[in-house]
């Protein structure tokens, strides 16, 4: 794999995270009213809001993977813990770092926010990601529950 790195979203990333964005979405067999997805994009790019958009690019600069992640307070910690709310890479991209980049920088974020706590979740039968992240995390063991 190039090189990569690891930057904010900037205005003119729309095209590439909507596909990457739609990747993202169509592995999990979901889909978002649009309306949803031009949202998301208004707040990952928004100061005021607390979810934060990264995109992990080649030597192009041509943006091969995403994540976003939220900084929230916790009644456990002093400190905001950070959650780590969505993570793709592209296909073509996947087994070159891009990953692993990608937490490293959410790591780096969550570090200079003085975040106590990073984590995420992902589906039981993601194996492919779940290497990884055995690999860079710990498997706290909870389940999630929803309404």
């Amino acid at each position: 794999m190039a090189k990569i790195r690891v930057r904010p979203l900037s205005v003119a990333d729309r095209p590439a995270w909507d596909g990457l964005w739609a990747g993202y979405l169509a592995f999990y067999e979901s889909a978002l009213d649009p309306a949803v997805s031009d949202t998301t994009w208004t707040r990952l790019l928004d100061p005021a809001f607390p979810i934060h958009g990264l995109v992990a690019v080649d030597e192009a600069d041509a943006p091969v993977g995403l994540t976003h992640y939220v900084l929230h307070p916790a009644t456990w910690a002093v400190g905001p813990y950070c959650y780590l709310e969505d993570l793709f890479v592209d296909p073509e991209a996947r087994a070159g770092g891009v990953g692993r980049a990608l937490i490293e920088a959410v790591y780096a974020a969550a570090d200079a926010a003085g975040a106590s706590r990073v984590y995420w979740l992902t589906h039981e039968t993601n194996a492919g990601a779940r290497v990884l992240y055995d690999r860079v995390a710990k498997n706290s063991g909870f389940i999630q529950y929803r309404r």
